[in-house]
């Protein structure tokens, strides 16, 4: 009985596989330009640990031809993944508005805490969303951090947005905004390839930590992979290839 199990799973196995070079024979995949070790824009390709995981995953399951694309900005990834263009966005918080257009495969690859950097010196206390009430803040263009602190910083905050994440270290450096809200990882390594690492510092008390998913565009032609997709994901996450993964990217990223 249970090597009939086998060979029934194994067959089932082989005709998803198969399901899936028929229905999906190539895939779009994008992701932010500017948040490495995550993922980053190298000229036309977006790399890092997210599109690595995210091509493997899909040639597993029988995708033949897996293309990376750099649309240039976060908010035009999400709007390539929006309108189709792009059938998978990678690296991508969860909220309300996105849901609308995205299929988010369940569970989250990793969290992503949040932080508040200032000028090196010019810190200020901070434990809790109110205390940024009154200062002038900045964050990139198209950066969601979840329903709650989106609605609070809508509501409540004063946050310029910015083209690109180096822009919005311009704005802190020359003065511009008194704090600047980034992802921790991306934060550092954006921050030392800027030569302003030692000019800046990150305060102890993070916005919050956030899971990042890959998502399916609901207009995807791919969208039946999601459930594989799921499985694998939540095996990577299962047996710790995640960090080695985004060790091995941060090393390149910081070359």
């Amino acid at each position: 009985m249970k090597k009939l199990f086998l060979i029934a799973l194994a067959l089932s196995m082989l005709h998803e596989v198969a399901a899936a070079d028929s229905s999906c024979p190539s895939l779009v995949i994008t992701g932010h330009p500017s948040y490495p070790p995550v993922a980053w824009g190298s000229d036309s390709e977006i790399v890092g640990a997210a599109p690595e995981m995210v091509a493997n995953i899909a040639r597993t399951l029988g995708v033949k031809e897996v293309t990376s694309r750099n649309f240039g900005s976060w908010e035009q990834a999400q709007a390539a993944a929006k309108n189709g263009e792009a059938d998978i966005i990678f690296g991508i918080y969860k909220n309300d508005e996105r849901m609308k257009w995205l299929d988010y495969v369940e569970p989250a690859f990793m969290m992503d805490p949040v932080s508040v950097v200032v000028r090196r010196g010019e810190g200020f206390a901070y434990a809790k969303w109110d205390d940024l009430k009154g200062r002038k803040g900045v964050t990139n263009t198209g950066e969601s951090f979840g329903n709650k602190f989106d609605s609070f910083m809508a509501s409540s905050l004063m946050v310029a947005r910015t083209q690109g994440v180096e822009k919005a270290f311009e704005a802190l450096m020359d003065k511009s905004a008194e704090y600047l809200i980034i992802g921790l990882y991306p934060g550092k390594i954006k921050a030392k390839q800027l030569g302003d690492a030692a000019k800046v510092e990150f305060l102890p008390q993070e916005i919050d930590s956030f899971g990042m998913y890959v998502a399916f565009s609901k207009k995807s032609k791919c969208n039946a992979l999601k459930a594989r997709f799921a499985e694998s994901i939540k095996k990577e996450v299962a047996e710790g290839r995640i960090k080695p993964l985004l060790d091995a990217a941060q090393k390149r990223a910081e070359q």
